[in-house]
């Protein structure tokens, strides 16, 4: 097996999955997850990396939660019924207008269904999904850790995300190395409290 090139940041994405409140209140660990979410996105906007929201049918479950609405100012928000997001012609025929970007980071709810199945959905466009094990989540954990482990075996890449942002920079001293350290302060911070 030919090993990955490293993450790139011209040739990499974060696809926010269905991070709404109507399925939020029921994940384990929600809070966890908006807030490793709401960190990526700040990551990755200080890096110019391309950034794209889905919604699961949000006139019933809801915008996205709260605490990230004020951070999506920007990035393209699409609804869909879909559970494989790239089975939603809007979102496939965004992802089309990027072809250099080989790389998926993928984020969200529910990582069994969704999220699986988008990582699926990418495998199949020839794109790497990359998973940020603590962005992501289930209402149940035994459909979370199957999902990871299913999303695994297909060759999708587990991650957290400070992995993704460490990978994206490459090196120190670098001025968005310098501009990101405030950002892994908070984050190290809200993690020990």
């Amino acid at each position: 097996m030919q090993p990955l090139p490293f993450l790139k940041p011209d040739s990499t994405c974060l696809h926010l999955v269905d991070i709404q409140t109507g399925l939020m209140r029921k994940i384990v660990g929600a809070e966890g997850i908006a807030a490793t979410i709401a960190y990526l996105i700040k990551t990755f906007k200080i890096l110019g990396v391309p950034i794209i929201a889905n919604t699961q049918y949000k006139k019933g479950l809801g915008g996205h939660v709260p605490e990230l609405e004020p951070l999506l100012d920007g990035i393209p928000c699409l609804d869909k019924v879909e559970f494989n997001c790239f089975d939603n012609p809007e979102t496939s025929r965004l992802a089309e207008t990027m072809p250099q970007v080989k790389n998926w980071i993928l984020v969200g709810i529910e990582a069994h269904i969704c999220v699986y199945q988008t990582a699926l959905g990418a495998l199949r466009r020839g794109l790497t999904p990359w998973i940020v094990v603590d962005g992501v989540g289930s209402r149940h954990d035994n459909d979370m850790q199957a999902g990871l482990r299913r999303m695994k075996a297909m060759g999708a890449v587990l991650v957290s995300s400070e992995m993704v942002l460490y990978e994206l920079l490459g090196r120190a001293g670098t001025p968005q190395f310098k501009s990101l350290m405030p950002l892994v302060i908070e984050r190290d911070n809200q993690l020990a409290s």
